[in-house]
Protein backbone atom coordinates (compact mmCIF):
# COMPACT_ATOMS: atom_id res chain seq x y z
CA UNK A 1 0.00 0.00 0.00
CA UNK A 2 1.51 3.33 -0.88
CA UNK A 3 1.77 5.37 2.12
CA UNK A 4 3.68 8.89 3.03
CA UNK A 5 7.74 8.30 3.33
CA UNK A 6 8.42 11.54 4.27
CA UNK A 7 6.66 15.51 4.38
CA UNK A 8 7.17 15.11 0.62
CA UNK A 9 6.65 11.80 -0.60
CA UNK A 10 4.77 8.86 -0.81
CA UNK A 11 6.03 5.45 -1.66
CA UNK A 12 6.38 1.74 -0.82
CA UNK A 13 8.55 -1.06 -0.51
CA UNK A 14 7.57 -4.23 -3.21
CA UNK A 15 9.38 -7.91 -3.69
CA UNK A 16 10.80 -6.94 -6.40
CA UNK A 17 14.24 -7.01 -7.71
CA UNK A 18 15.62 -3.69 -8.44
CA UNK A 19 15.75 -4.40 -12.37
CA UNK A 20 12.06 -5.91 -12.43
CA UNK A 21 11.13 -2.73 -10.15
CA UNK A 22 12.82 0.30 -12.36
CA UNK A 23 10.92 -1.51 -15.33
CA UNK A 24 7.69 -2.03 -13.58
CA UNK A 25 7.38 1.30 -12.72
CA UNK A 26 8.28 2.71 -16.23
CA UNK A 27 5.07 0.73 -17.68
CA UNK A 28 3.25 1.52 -14.63
CA UNK A 29 3.95 5.48 -15.01
CA UNK A 30 3.12 5.03 -18.90
CA UNK A 31 -0.10 3.57 -18.62
CA UNK A 32 -1.05 6.56 -16.36
CA UNK A 33 0.21 8.85 -19.40
CA UNK A 34 3.83 9.62 -18.21
CA UNK A 35 6.81 9.37 -20.23
CA UNK A 36 10.46 9.74 -18.62
CA UNK A 37 11.79 12.71 -19.86
CA UNK A 38 15.58 11.57 -18.05
CA UNK A 39 16.76 8.64 -16.04
CA UNK A 40 19.59 9.43 -13.63
CA UNK A 41 21.79 6.28 -12.76
CA UNK A 42 22.69 7.84 -9.45
CA UNK A 43 25.00 4.89 -8.16
CA UNK A 44 26.67 5.28 -11.50
CA UNK A 45 27.38 9.08 -10.74
CA UNK A 46 28.67 8.77 -7.24
CA UNK A 47 30.97 5.69 -8.62
CA UNK A 48 31.68 8.04 -11.20
CA UNK A 49 32.27 11.23 -9.61
CA UNK A 50 33.64 10.17 -5.94
CA UNK A 51 34.56 6.56 -6.08
CA UNK A 52 31.39 5.38 -3.72
CA UNK A 53 30.06 2.22 -3.85
CA UNK A 54 26.17 3.03 -3.61
CA UNK A 55 22.97 0.78 -3.81
CA UNK A 56 21.31 0.30 -6.71
CA UNK A 57 19.56 4.02 -7.37
CA UNK A 58 17.71 5.71 -9.93
CA UNK A 59 15.85 8.92 -10.29
CA UNK A 60 13.12 9.07 -13.25
CA UNK A 61 11.85 12.35 -14.25
CA UNK A 62 8.26 11.39 -15.71
CA UNK A 63 6.24 13.77 -17.38
CA UNK A 64 2.28 13.94 -18.27
CA UNK A 65 2.21 16.27 -21.21
CA UNK A 66 -1.41 17.00 -20.77
CA UNK A 67 -1.12 17.80 -17.05
CA UNK A 68 2.12 19.84 -17.45
CA UNK A 69 1.09 22.14 -19.81
CA UNK A 70 -2.06 22.67 -17.70
CA UNK A 71 0.34 23.31 -15.27
CA UNK A 72 2.04 25.44 -17.14
CA UNK A 73 -0.62 27.13 -18.08
CA UNK A 74 -1.36 28.35 -14.67
CA UNK A 75 2.15 29.43 -14.12
CA UNK A 76 4.91 30.03 -16.49
CA UNK A 77 7.61 29.19 -13.96
CA UNK A 78 6.60 25.99 -12.70
CA UNK A 79 9.02 24.41 -14.81
CA UNK A 80 11.45 24.85 -12.06
CA UNK A 81 9.24 22.36 -10.42
CA UNK A 82 8.42 19.97 -12.95
CA UNK A 83 9.10 17.12 -14.09
CA UNK A 84 7.40 14.30 -11.35
CA UNK A 85 10.43 12.97 -9.97
CA UNK A 86 10.07 8.75 -9.37
CA UNK A 87 12.99 6.69 -7.09
CA UNK A 88 13.80 3.41 -7.14
CA UNK A 89 16.08 1.89 -5.36
CA UNK A 90 17.35 -1.83 -3.94
CA UNK A 91 16.07 -2.12 -0.64
CA UNK A 92 18.53 -3.71 2.51
CA UNK A 93 16.64 -6.48 2.00
CA UNK A 94 17.96 -8.83 -1.43
CA UNK A 95 14.61 -8.95 -3.69
CA UNK A 96 12.91 -5.74 -2.68
CA UNK A 97 13.16 -2.60 -3.99
CA UNK A 98 11.67 1.01 -2.56
CA UNK A 99 9.80 2.88 -5.29
CA UNK A 100 8.67 6.39 -4.10
CA UNK A 101 7.23 9.90 -6.03
CA UNK A 102 7.36 13.31 -4.79
CA UNK A 103 4.18 14.40 -3.89
CA UNK A 104 3.02 17.03 -6.61
CA UNK A 105 0.51 18.57 -3.93
CA UNK A 106 3.22 19.38 -1.27
CA UNK A 107 6.12 20.26 -4.35
CA UNK A 108 3.37 22.58 -5.66
CA UNK A 109 1.75 24.27 -3.24
CA UNK A 110 5.10 25.92 -2.56
CA UNK A 111 3.51 28.37 -5.20
CA UNK A 112 0.66 29.59 -3.55
CA UNK A 113 -0.79 29.28 -6.50
CA UNK A 114 -4.75 27.58 -6.12
CA UNK A 115 -5.39 27.14 -9.39
CA UNK A 116 -2.12 24.61 -8.92
CA UNK A 117 -4.30 22.52 -6.91
CA UNK A 118 -6.68 20.16 -9.64
CA UNK A 119 -3.20 19.87 -11.53
CA UNK A 120 -1.37 18.49 -8.44
CA UNK A 121 -4.01 16.41 -6.93
CA UNK A 122 -4.82 14.55 -10.67
CA UNK A 123 -0.95 14.48 -10.65
CA UNK A 124 -0.92 12.86 -7.23
CA UNK A 125 -3.83 10.26 -7.42
CA UNK A 126 -2.24 9.05 -11.53
CA UNK A 127 1.28 8.52 -9.69
CA UNK A 128 -0.51 6.68 -6.75
CA UNK A 129 -2.21 4.39 -8.64
CA UNK A 130 0.95 3.92 -10.68
CA UNK A 131 2.95 2.80 -7.80
CA UNK A 132 -0.20 0.49 -6.77
CA UNK A 133 -0.25 -1.40 -10.34
CA UNK A 134 3.75 -2.24 -9.36
CA UNK A 135 2.65 -3.33 -5.85
CA UNK A 136 -0.25 -5.02 -7.42
CA UNK A 137 2.48 -7.42 -9.99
Amino acid sequence: MVAETSRYGVGLTIALDYQRAVESVKQALAAEGFGILCEIDVAATMKKKLDVDLRPYVILGACNPPLAHRALTAERDIGLLLPCNVIVYADDVPGRSVIAALDPVVALSVTGNTDLQPVSLDVKARLIRALEAVAST
